[in-house]
């Protein structure tokens, strides 16, 4: 399960470092200070969020159990061809990224770059998981990611923030996919 933490980890923060390399496009000069600022925001909400999905779904869980492996792989895949869908549209997102570091300009993109942790999380609720290790992961893994796309974005420009998006949505829906065919009987693990 540590191998699919990681991978869930990456791939939920390709949003994030997608946006980070779209932030990083638009410094003259990165700083270690701006690149705290996007790691502790976007990790942050990273975890935050994955946190209140599992809460949120935790309650209901009992009610659910029998199609719980159709809930990962919908909401894993739902997640995923939504990250490549997007990593499609975002030239235009982009062009309106601005320099600015504060609060008025990370929060709302911590908060939409987050959504698709929440729905990750409710996915958690249903699996065997340590919760607090998976958030702690998920939230590093997010500001290690975040802060190297604000570097990567200033030194190389967009060059890799699709192919970041896409293999991140790819292999969300190929964790649901295996977490279906396990319950189903079809894979051995």
């Amino acid at each position: 399960m540590i191998v699919e933490i990681l991978l869930i980890a990456v791939s939920v923060s390709m949003d994030a470092f997608a946006v980070a390399i779209g932030k990083g496009l638009t410094v003259r000069h990165v700083t270690g200070r701006q690149r705290a600022t996007v790691g502790l925001w976007f990790g942050g909400f990273q975890a935050l969020f994955p946190l209140l999905g599992y809460f949120a779904a935790s309650t209901f869980s009992k009610y659910v159990t029998e199609v719980d492996h159709w809930i990962i792989f919908l909401l894993l895949a739902l997640i995923g061809g939504n990250m490549v869908r997007e990593a499609f549209g975002e030239d235009e997102e982009n062009e309106h990224e601005n320099a600015a570091f504060d609060w008025r300009h990370m929060l709302p993109l911590a908060i939409a770059t987050s959504i698709d942790a929440f729905a990750v999380g409710v996915s958690f609720a249903f699996m065997p998981i340590n919760i607090v290790f998976a958030v702690i992961v998920i939230g590093v893994t997010t500001g290690l990611f975040s802060a190297a796309g604000l570097s990567i974005g200033n030194v190389f420009g967009s060059r890799w923030q699709k192919p970041a998006q896409i293999a991140g949505g790819l292999v969300l829906i190929l964790i649901g996919l295996k977490v279906l065919l396990e319950h189903l009987g079809m894979l051995p693990w």
